[in-house]
């Protein structure tokens, strides 16, 4: 008979070191948190932390993904669920901070710490551009009279922007 552990299938291990990486991000910094914390949190051995990312910016740049992705597919989730334009849009807003104030270790990591390190600006830049076109979806769908697209993408802008620094503010 073997003894050991038992094998967690590659994709919950994934899933397990990303939340683990997320919380000591959060909790430390990019540049503060080491893989040996990471690995120590997560359980699990460095060498085999390095084998499922091979550096600590992979790993980052994972967890920025991921949680960059979580927050896109709740968000459009929110705006295809609601009734009505008005009550979709009302809903995305909502969601937005609900997510935020659920998901705040994310928060941190993907718009404090990503946000500042030009080298995963452009992730940060994708979400932002991605949560833009929805609420610009949102906000022609709500106008009851034709609106010109590239103004209703300032407002847009304007609005994810202010919902950032709330929520930035709240976190």
């Amino acid at each position: 008979m073997a003894t050991g552990t038992k094998r967690i299938p590659r994709a919950i291990r994934e899933q397990q070191m990303l939340d683990s990486a997320i919380r000591v991000f959060a909790d430390l910094g990019y540049h503060s948190a080491s893989m040996d914390a990471i690995a120590r949190d997560a359980a699990i051995s460095k060498p085999m932390l390095y084998l499922y990312y091979g550096s600590k910016e992979e790993l980052f740049a994972a967890c920025v993904t991921r949680e960059s992705g979580r927050l896109i597919d709740h968000l459009t989730s929110v705006a295809a669920g609601g009734e009505g334009a008005r009550r979709s849009l009302e809903g995305v807003v909502e969601a937005f901070l609900e997510y935020v104030d659920e998901h705040t270790d994310s928060w941190n990591v993907v718009y404090r710490q990503a946000a500042a390190e030009p080298r995963f600006r452009a992730e940060v830049d994708k979400t932002r551009s991605v949560l833009v076109d929805l609420t610009t979806d949102l906000l022609e769908q709500n106008s009851r009279e034709r609106r010109d697209r590239g103004l209703l993408e300032v407002v847009a802008t304007a609005l994810v922007g202010a919902g950032e620094a709330v929520a930035d503010r709240v976190a």
